[in-house]
């Protein structure tokens, strides 16, 4: 009981530093792009990124191989090529803020999800908490004017679906077997960043303008948003159950919107500022159930 106790603190830091890698990450990758094309820019972190994780796994004079390959790839496609590919696509046009609450939809879909592949049912006041969050999403896209929804909405969520659907991923691996974290996070890192270094060199996008800060912003990108924030990640949901894990990444699309309006001068309209409260409440009862359920079952 000790050692599980241990397992699952860690597993909540984890959470809290991915949370405040990733949170104000919005906002580094909003400006970045004022320098270079979305998939230019994702596909130069994930690949550096996963460099810096073999790298590691050298200095640390781990077998190189990868492990489960056909289920790496399906992990590197939906966390890589879709979640990073699709988030990063939608700040090309989208608000940080706004981007970051529709991305942040991720863990409804992952209890969606998890109820018929993992039987992780849904029960209770989460119903209420789903019906709050797809609310707040319809009232952000607005599918009911004439006009339409703007593509970059279309990407965030699709961003949070992909992510939802690796979250499943590797909890059916963690299932399969213990695995290594590190040697994990890479493979499919770098199986992702595969496909979007191929669309980089396919769409004409502008040159990318080396300046000081697009500089900083990649190297961040590379070390701490791609490399150890994604091992952060996987750390935390490999001890905790795919709900309770996603619930955790509440604090992230708060960092996020805070940033934006601070920095960015971001103001979304009414209507999407009560979408985006309706979500991150959602988020935040959902949050409050996986603890209060985690305390009754280790009584």
């Amino acid at each position: 009981m000790k050692d599980t106790n241990q397992s699952i603190r860690l597993a909540l830091w984890a959470l809290a530093g991915m949370a405040l890698i990733w949170g104000y990450n919005w906002v580094i990758v909003k400006k970045a792009l004022h320098f270079a094309g979305a998939f230019d820019f994702s596909a130069l972190r994930s690949v550096f990124g996963s460099l810096c994780l073999f790298l590691f796994l050298l200095c640390r004079r781990q077998d190189l191989r990868p492990r489960d390959v056909p289920m790496t790839l399906l992990l590197g496609l939906l966390t890589t090529t879709g979640s990073v590919g699709f988030s990063t696509w939608a700040l090309e046009s989208g608000a940080a803020g706004k981007t970051a609450v529709l991305v942040y939809t991720m863990p409804f879909w992952v209890m969606l999800l998890a109820w018929p592949i993992l039987s992780e049912r849904i029960r209770g006041l989460q119903w209420l908490a789903v019906l709050m969050a797809f609310s707040g999403l319809a009232v952000i896209l607005e599918p009911w004017r004439p006009a339409g929804t703007p593509m970059s909405k279309v990407m965030a969520v699709l961003g949070g679906l992909t992510w939802a659907g690796s979250a499943i991923t590797l909890k059916i691996m963690r299932r399969r077997g213990t695995m290594d974290i590190v040697s994990l996070t890479a493979w499919q890192m770098f199986f992702g960043a595969v496909p979007l270094a191929v669309i980089a060199f396919s769409v004409p996008s502008p040159p990318i303008q080396w300046t000081p800060y697009f500089t900083a912003a990649l190297a961040y990108n590379i070390v701490f948003t791609s490399a150890i924030a994604h091992l952060l990640w996987f750390l935390a949901l490999r001890e905790l159950p795919a709900g309770m894990a996603g619930m955790g990444t509440l604090a992230t699309p708060v960092i996020g919107v805070v940033s934006a309006s601070l920095e960015l001068g971001e103001r979304p309209s009414p209507s999407e500022m009560l979408g985006m409260i309706l979500i991150l409440s959602a988020l935040a009862l959902l949050t409050f159930l996986g603890v209060r359920n985690h305390r009754n079952n280790s009584i």
